[in-house]
C-alpha cells in the first residue's frame, strides 16, 4: 500500500520515533563521508506553487546524496498553472516518477493529489500544515534535549499551518502545547477540539512562558498574506520573542522558528543569536528528516 506523508497524522508515533532517530543516523552517516544511496535509479518530482528557499534545497539535496534525482516544478512550468485537473496530474506524473513533493496553498491539493497517485506524495507545506518542519524541529529538540515527551512547548504568535502542525505534533510525541496567541488569531478550531487534553490558548505571552522547555514561533503574515501586514503587525506587536522573554522559560529552554524570521517584527533582532536559539541546526536538519522520510517511504525502515 502507498504511504503518503499530509500530516504528521498519517503516521504513527512509533513510526514517527523511528524518523527521527533515522534522521539523527543518516546526519552522522553523512558528515563522516558514509555513501548510502538507496534512490539511485529514483527520482523526486517536485511541485512549487509558492516560493521556497529551504524546501528545494533540502529535497533536492536529498536525492543527489542518496543517489538519486529531482525534477523542480513551478506552476508556470506544468500544465496545472494552466487549469489540469490536479488529478489528471497526480495519475500522469505518478506513473514516471518515484515519489511527488508539493509545496502549495490549499491543502485538499495535497490530498486530492495523493488519492490518485501511484507513489508516496509529501506535503512540503500548504496553508493548513506543514509537517516536514516538524519533523526537523522534533530531531532538533531531540538532538540537545533529548526526548520531548512529557515537556512543555509554547506557540508564540498566529496559529498558523506551523501551529496546526504544532498541534499534531504534541499528540505524535505527547507534549503539552501552549498557544500564545492575539483573539481572532487562535489555530484550527477543530484541530483545537480534538487535542483539549493537551493544547491550551492565553492571551499574555509571558504567563505562557513560565517551565516552558521549547519556545517557537513564526512570522505573522504568511505568504499570501502579506496586504494584512500593517494590520496584523498592530494585533502582534506584544508578542514579540526577545531574549528578555525568554528569561521567563526554563533555564534550559530552547528557541526555533521555521525561517524566513523578519527580525524587529515576531523576534527582536537579536533573537537568532541568543544562545538558546538553535535555528541553524533546525534548518540543517530539514535535509536529515527528510531524507529519513523519503527512505521511509520508498524503502519502510531500516
Amino acid at each position: 500500500m502507498t504511504r503518503h506523508f499530509l500530516t504528521l497524522l498519517d503516521l504513527t508515533p512509533e513510526e514517527l520515533g523511528y524518523l527521527i532517530q533515522r534522521a539523527v543516523e543518516l546526519k552522522t552517516m553523512q558528515r563522516t563521508g558514509q555513501f548510502h544511496e538507496p534512490m539511485r535509479g529514483k527520482t523526486l518530482g517536485m511541485i512549487f506553487e509558492k516560493s521556497s528557499t529551504r524546501t528545494r534545497v533540502s529535497f533536492e539535496v536529498a536525492m543527489t546524496q542518496f543517489g538519486g534525482a529531482s525534477i523542480f516544478l513551478s506552476s508556470r512550468d506544468t500544465q496545472l498553472g494552466r487549469g489540469e485537473p490536479v488529478e489528471d496530474s497526480a495519475r500522469v506524473l505518478s506513473r514516471m516518477v518515484d515519489a511527488v513533493m508539493i509545496r502549495t496553498f490549499d491543502h485538499r491539493t495535497v490530498e486530492t493529489f495523493a488519492q490518485h497517485s501511484r507513489v508516496p506524495v509529501i506535503n512540503a507545506l500548504t496553508d493548513d500544515f506543514h509537517p516536514c518542519q516538524l519533523l526537523a524541529d522534533m530531531q532538533t529538540y531531540v538532538e540537545h534535549r533529548g526526548e520531548i515527551k512529557g515537556r512543555k512547548v509554547v506557540w508564540v504568535g498566529d496559529g498558523n499551518n506551523m501551529c496546526n502542525s504544532y498541534i499534531n505534533a504534541a499528540r505524535q510525541f505527547d507534549f503539552q502545547l501552549v498557544v500564545a496567541c492575539p483573539e481572532g488569531f487562535e489555530p484550527d478550531a477543530a484541530l483545537m477540539a480534538d487535542n483539549a487534553g493537551r493544547v491550551s490558548v492565553v492571551r499574555d505571552p509571558r504567563e505562557a512562558m513560565a517551565g516552558a522547555h521549547l519556545v517557537t514561533t513564526d512570522v505573522w503574515a504568511s505568504m499570501g498574506q502579506e496586504q494584512e501586514q500593517q494590520e496584523r503587525a498592530r494585533h502582534f506587536a506584544p508578542y514579540q520573542v526577545t531574549p528578555a522573554l525568554m528569561d521567563l522559560a526554563d533555564e534550559q529552554a530552547l528557541f526555533m522558528h521555521c525561517l524566513p524570521a523578519h527580525r524587529g517584527e515576531e523576534i527582536s533582532h537579536d533573537m537568532l543569536d541568543d544562545p538558546r536559539s538553535v535555528v541553524w541546526d533546525e534548518a540543517e536538519n530539514r535535509l536529515h528528516a527528510q531524507k529519513a522520510l523519503l527512505e521511509f517511504l520508498l524503502h519502510g525502515q531500516h
